[in-house]
């Protein structure tokens, strides 16, 4: 009977042991995997993130040259800027089609207009939101509106020819015209990338052709 009874007691130690460790393991495991499971999910959306941010930066637009100005005559004021324009390090193509002119050749794209980059002007007067551009390629190009790696495209604010239709900055800039000593700011508006900003200042003589440094 002595026996009988410590090996009974011996077997229900056992057990209870057994239990007791069974339960640390289930709630080890469920620890386990909450920890995976919130470990998977911040690695995606840093990865997400990563990817998101290379897809900023490829979309990015890189100025190439000086900023030209055109003004309507020497001692008048600015009608036209013109710069280069190309992809930073070769980044994704982006749309460069053309805004429509409106009826009233304003300076601005007509409005319910098909370009996706938009060009805001900005000084310390007003602020004009949609401007008319044309897109000029320059060098090698497959000839479409995209401006993809190891292109140019030269980006004329304002009509490009004194024959076309659209209007140009005088007519755009309705508050103040662009004339001496006037500093402004030009922001290019992609689909996808950060905005280029184009700062320049004019120079105290308004010549017809000047190059804003």
């Amino acid at each position: 009977m002595y026996n009988k009874y410590f090996k009974h007691q011996k077997g229900i130690t056992g057990l209870e042991t057994a239990i007791i460790l069974i339960a640390f393991v289930v709630v080890a495991a469920v620890f386990a995997y909450t920890a995976l499971s919130a470990g998977l999910f911040a690695t995606q959306k840093s990865q997400e993130a990563v990817y998101s941010g290379l897809s900023e930066a490829q979309s990015t637009l890189e100025l190439r040259g000086g900023v030209t100005a055109t003004a309507t005559t020497a001692g008048g004021v600015v009608k036209q800027i013109s710069f280069i324009l190309a992809n930073v390090l070769g980044g994704e193509p982006i749309d460069f089609t053309e805004p429509l002119a409106d009826d009233a050749n304003s300076g601005l794209a007509e409005t319910g207009s098909s370009n996706k980059v938009v060009i805001k002007y900005i000084d310390n007067s007003q602020t004009v939101s949609d401007l008319y551009w044309q897109a000029i390629p320059l060098g090698s190009n497959n000839g479409n509106d995209l401006l993809e790696a190891n292109e140019k495209f030269q980006i004329v604010v304002g009509s490009a020819t004194a024959t076309a239709d659209g209007g140009n900055l005088v007519d755009a800039l309705s508050i103040q015209p662009l004339g001496t000593n006037q500093k402004f700011t030009l922001e290019l508006l992609t689909p996808a990338g950060a905005i280029l900003q184009i700062e320049r200042t004019t120079p105290a003589y308004i010549s017809v052709k000047m190059n804003l440094r």
